[in-house]
């Protein structure tokens, strides 16, 4: 996948839009908080999962882990996209698009 292919992806859920986030592009509902991030050096995102969804994720494939840090125990979880199927990828975006969707938190 490429950075042009992830960026489509996440910008094609309505209401979403780029947000700059340090060396990254981030996703984000408008009004709302950021769902993913991409990092291109790596050609990895990072999406913003529950805990419990990011156990499941992280046995799906060896190219999903949590992020090593505390937003990594939060459910922030990368996926390098050289290894992991579309399928699995877009499962993972919708999730976290529809956690912060249905969220009654606003931007963080």
């Amino acid at each position: 996948m490429t950075e042009e292919m992830i960026i489509d992806l996440a910008l094609s859920f309505p209401g979403t839009e780029p947000h700059p986030h340090f060396d990254r592009i981030g996703f984000k509902i408008a009004g709302k908080r950021m769902f993913a991030t991409y990092l291109a050096k790596d050609n990895s995102v990072n999406i913003f999962l529950t805990p419990p969804e990011q156990k499941i994720f992280c046995k799906m494939h060896a190219g999903i882990y949590p992020v090593p840090n505390k937003w990594g125990e939060n459910g922030a979880t990368t996926f390098e996209l050289n290894k992991v199927p579309l399928e699995i990828l877009m499962e993972a975006l919708l999730s976290a698009y529809n956690s912060v969707l249905h969220s009654k938190k606003y931007k963080l």
